[in-house]
């Protein structure tokens, strides 16, 4: 039970509970709205590592040698509703999503190459500066489940978890946080 605090002045006051989160989270992942699809034209170009064959080498050499400098793409979704819960200093979240990795054939054909399973744990703050509410996104912890799924080239699992923890540091959550932006203001 929560009680709402009595104002005495003109204010508003916002009461998000778990259940309300997580209903919407599990309606977000019911409707399908938590797949993304990445090919190798949407990385941004300062990207150490492009969606091409040649450059996931060093995770699965395999690749380069059957599909010699070929585009690739990225399809995620989520596998299970994340998991939401409050505390009194932040939002922690837990995402288990899932990420199969495709080679573009010039002829457009899309041929598997892995599938790798990933949960992250992230943590959101609110924040609120000169009566304007905003927050922070910060990865707490990530962790890649290699699964072998139809004959499929699996990477090596740990260089590919070191890359998606930079990858998410340096463009996932600072574009996470800069759509926390502030949402109220005098």
């Amino acid at each position: 039970p929560m009680t709402l605090p009595v104002a005495h002045e003109p204010m508003l006051l916002l009461a998000v509970t778990e259940f309300v989160a997580n209903s919407a989270a599990f309606t977000y992942f019911t409707a399908g709205a938590l797949r993304r699809n990445i090919s190798s034209n949407m990385l941004p170009r300062q990207f150490p590592l492009q969606l091409r064959t040649k450059s996931m080498e060093v995770f699965s050499s395999q690749l380069q040698e059957r599909y010699p400098d070929h585009p690739m793409e990225l399809h995620l979704w989520a596998h299970r509703q994340p998991l939401l819960s409050f505390h009194p200093d932040a939002l922690h979240g837990s995402l288990f999503s899932s990420a199969e990795a495709f080679v573009v054939l010039p002829n457009a054909t899309r041929v598997p190459a892995f599938l790798l399973d990933i949960d992250a744990n992230v943590t959101g703050k609110p924040t609120i500066t000169r009566n304007r509410v905003g927050g922070t996104v910060r990865l707490t912890g990530l962790v890649p489940n290699p699964e072998l799924a139809r004959g499929l080239l699996v990477p090596q699992v740990k260089r590919l978890e070191t890359l998606l923890k930079f990858g998410l540091w340096l463009f996932g959550v600072p574009q996470a946080n800069s759509k926390c932006c502030p949402v109220l203001s005098p």
